[in-house]
This record gives C-alpha cells, structure tokens and sequence, in this order.
C-alpha cells in the first residue's frame, strides 16, 4: 500500500525533499508518494489544507518556510507537541497521534507536532567526527533556526554555549525564553553577546543566520577563531565558511542536516531507521 506524505510551504517547487524522502523509501522497501504542497501564507489556509491531507488518509506532512510557527500554534490546539517542537516553539514534522485516535478523538484534532531540525544538526556534526560532548560552541543567530537546535545541542553534551546576534538584545530574550521553557536550557547558563563582540576560540562556531545566501558577509572580529565552521545553509558557496576555512578550520554546510532532519521525519511516520550516510552519497552522486 501506498502511504502518502507532503512538505507544505511558500514558496516551494525548490525543495529538495521528495528526492530525499524516495531515496529513504527505497533504502527502506516501502512503497511512497511524497508531494510539493503550496499554500497561502495565512493560517487559516494552513490549517485547512493539513485537515484535508489527513483526513484524505496522508500519513506525514513536513513543514517548511513560512509555516513552522503556524504549525506550533495548530499542534497547541490539537493533538500536542514534542519536548523539542515545545522549546522551540516551531514544527517542521507533522503525524497523527494515535493515542487520541483511539479514543475516538476526531483526525482534525489529533494532528500531532515534532521538530527534528536540531536533532538532524547534531547527527550530522557526530557523522562528520566533530566532538560535541564537551565542546565549547558558538551559535550566530537569533531567529527561529537558532531556536530550534539549542536544546538538542545542550543534550549532546556541549560545556559552554554562546549565542551571538547582531541585536543584542533579541538573543537574550530568546536565551531568557528558552530557559522559561526547559529547565535544561536554564541550567546550561548560556552567554550572550552582540555578534561583532564575539571573540575567542571555540570548538566549534555554527552559523544559523541566511545571510550568506545573499553573499554578505557577518561583521565577524578578527579575534574569533574555532576548529570546525557550520552553516546551516546549503546550496552555495558560502562566505561564512570561506572565512573560517582560510583559518584552518574544517567546514561544513548544512546540506546533511537537511537529510538528517529529513530521516528523523520518516523515521517517525514509518518506523524506518535510515542510513543517513549512504542516501546522502546517492543524493551527492545525482
């Protein structure tokens, strides 16, 4: 049987995911249909076209730009949230919470939230051989991709983190709100600074902002040093990583995060543990 599954977005004919979600199924022996959805960008848009999906028998729905806040808002009202999608105050991975199924609860109001960005970030730093657990980590960015991996970076063992963002004052409310939110975060005691000020030499320094899809540029110190660079974005040459590569750093773009958080998706919907490793070859190989 056929299972059936979306990514909702605005814009999003370039999402790469029913490439990545068909090497999944292949690698798993199921069989799939995995669709590009478009939709308006207004919440009441959002909202129908996820009650139509599983009610028409979809099994999973990933959420992407500008919708992971609607997504949050929707799950609060229906069928709940992950530990991960509470903290972060974001969904990208959407299924049916089964255990309200059966006891009769309606399919519209069981429509359940996870995010699995984070998670897909740390998987993808482990596979690279970057030691986590103990690591002094510098986080650039303050917006919602900033927010989603602080938590499962604070599980994989970090000692020191440090978020970093051109406006002071919006990465400590967002430090301040996350420890509001996870006593794990509060215990962390996470340092902030604007990102000019940023300086000193860490493990590793991961860039969470888009601004090198626009070829800028961060106002980076020249005190600032780190042995391994991470951008999440993916897709370009990116001067964030140009940057530290010149330094001696290793590098890294985030296009194995987008397979990593991909994976925890399916992995979720199917039950199919995928390797991350030999899809992300396939895919590189295409």
């Amino acid at each position: 049987m056929t299972q059936h599954f979306i990514v909702i977005g605005n814009p999003i004919a370039h999402s790469k995911s029913p490439e990545i979600h068909t090497q999944f199924a292949a690698q798993a022996g199921i069989e799939i249909s995995y669709q590009r959805q478009y939709c308006p960008d207004d919440a009441a848009s959002f909202t129908a076209v996820i009650e139509a999906f599983f009610q028409g028998g979809g099994v999973g729905a990933n959420v992407t730009v500008p919708f992971k806040q609607v997504a949050y808002d929707c799950c609060v009202a229906r069928g709940g949230l992950s530990e991960h999608a509470k903290v972060a105050g974001a969904v990208n991975t959407l299924l049916l919470n089964k255990a309200l199924l059966e006891t009769g609860t309606p399919i519209a109001e069981a429509i359940y939230g996870d995010n699995t960005d984070g998670q897909g970030l740390v998987n993808h730093i482990t596979s690279l051989g970057w030691p986590l657990k103990g690591a002094r980590v510098a986080l650039i960015g303050a917006g919602g991709a900033a927010r989603g991996v602080i938590l499962p970076l604070i599980e994989a063992g970090i000692s020191d983190l440090t978020l970093a963002n051109r406006t002071l004052s919006k990465a400590t409310n967002l430090v301040n709100e996350l420890s509001a939110a996870s006593e794990t975060i509060a215990q962390q005691q996470i340092k902030t600074c604007s990102t000019d000020e940023l300086s000193g030499t860490f493990d590793i320094i991961i860039n969470a902002t888009s601004i090198g899809l626009s070829g800028d540029t961060l106002p980076l110190s020249d005190e600032l040093s780190g042995h391994y660079a991470y951008d999440m974005m993916y897709g370009r040459a990116l001067p964030f990583l140009q940057h530290f590569a010149k330094r001696g750093a290793q590098t890294s773009d985030g296009y194995g995060m987008l397979i990593g958080q991909a994976a925890l998706s399916f992995e979720r919907w199917t039950g199919h543990t995928i390797d991350v490793v030999k899809v992300t070859k396939t895919l590189q190989a295409l």
